[in-house]
């Protein structure tokens, strides 16, 4: 039964807040689900007198050239979004902005997983099998490590090794031999310097023994957690990356959840890549039109970025993907619901800016509109 839209924040409220859309509504939190993605990264910590930079040596093998094993040019569209539930409750009064969400509700987003995925071998065997009727590759993102985010906003991942490879070897047996874009656990490199050298060297473990059970899958494209480029500089991020095994993978993947441009994630990647020697990259477009602010928990004035594309034009640049599913909520914060949860209004400021700037905003009255099934 789809959840009714509630009004959360005052038009008054978000008008003080320095928000373009001057009507609010949220749509209730619901559970976390393949509908709903993750929150973004935390600031990351300072990184401790452990530090990888510097030491690690770039792979042997020759870089990657040009033109081979490009990805499929279809990314899937996932064919039930809460975006279509929110259009659909702006549809009788608001049709222009419910016509805006049903546009961001075909645009290929990713689907992350994590301890809310009761069955991660039949959820990923389905999803896998659904994208190949339409050849399509999905986008898939495990999001389970344990110790996740230091206790943060993204706090949780299963409780130990062995519960974690458990679950990474059904997310694998799941994909079977189909296609698939795979970003392996975000912040997972970039925010761990709160554990201990022992807690390090489990993730570094895990994330290794992660990629061999994801590659076995040969039609698999594997992206390691790249951060971005304000999380760590490019020596210590690529020694972080080498250690975790991104040779064993396609590559790494950057500004996952988070606001920093495409052109400065593109100088980062590119210098990334060079230093690694082998690796491509995949930059996460879905909330960087108009760069960082500085905040990372639902900043206003943001707006969507580069469409989701396998056509980048760029040597080392698989893909321009929303690895981040516009409008889901980064946290509790600036009104928002809890992190992980569809958020109407900021889904559509979010398509509004990037889009139709000159739509109306939606009146109060039908913050309360309760959705319809479509």
């Amino acid at each position: 039964m789809a959840d009714p839209i509630s009004e959360d924040v005052t038009p008054s409220q978000r008008a003080a807040l320095g928000l373009s859309l001057g009507a609010c509504f949220a749509l209730a939190p619901v559970a976390v689900s393949l509908a709903c993605g993750a929150p973004p990264e935390a600031p990351a910590p300072a990184p401790t007198a452990r530090s990888f930079g510097g030491e690690a040596r770039a792979p042997a093998a020759p870089p990657l050239p040009k033109g081979v094993d490009p990805l499929p040019r279809k990314l899937w569209v996932q064919p039930e979004s809460p975006v279509l539930e929110v259009a659909e409750a702006l549809r009788p009064k608001h049709p222009d902005d419910a016509e805006l969400l049903d546009r961001l509700a075909n645009e290929p987003t990713a689907i992350w997983l994590g301890g809310w995925t009761k069955d991660p071998k039949k959820t990923v065997a389905g999803i896998v099998s659904a994208a190949a009727k339409e050849e399509a590759i999905p986008v898939l993102v495990p999001y389970n490590i344990p110790n996740r985010d230091c206790g943060q906003y993204s706090a949780g991942g299963e409780a130990g090794a062995k519960a974690y490879k458990k679950w990474i070897g059904d997310v694998a047996a799941g994909l079977g031999q189909h296609p698939a874009i795979v970003i392996l656990e975000p912040d997972s490199l970039t925010v761990m310097d709160c554990l201990t050298d022992l807690g390090m060297d489990e993730r570094l473990a895990l994330l290794g023994d992660a990629v061999t059970a994801l590659s076995a899958d040969k039609q698999a494209r594997i992206y390691l957690d790249g951060g971005h480029p304000n999380a760590l500089p490019v020596d210590e991020m690529a020694a972080r990356l080498q250690a975790a095994g991104v040779e064993r993978t396609r590559g790494f993947a950057l500004n996952v959840s988070n606001f920093v441009s495409t052109k400065d994630n593109v100088r980062y990647g590119e210098a990334l890549a060079a230093r690694l020697g082998t690796a491509q990259y995949v930059v996460d477009t879905s909330r960087n039109g108009r760069g960082a602010s500085g905040d990372w928990c639902n900043p206003f004035g943001r707006a969507l970025g580069e469409e989701p594309s396998t056509h980048t034009g760029l040597a080392h640049a698989d893909a321009y993907l929303w690895v981040k599913r516009p409008g889901e909520s980064d946290g509790a914060c600036h009104g928002g619901p809890p992190a992980g949860k569809f958020w109407g209004a900021y889904a559509l400021e979010l398509a509004k800016a990037s889009w139709e700037p000159e739509l109306k905003a939606v009146a109060d009255d039908d913050a309360k509109a309760t959705p319809r099934r479509r």
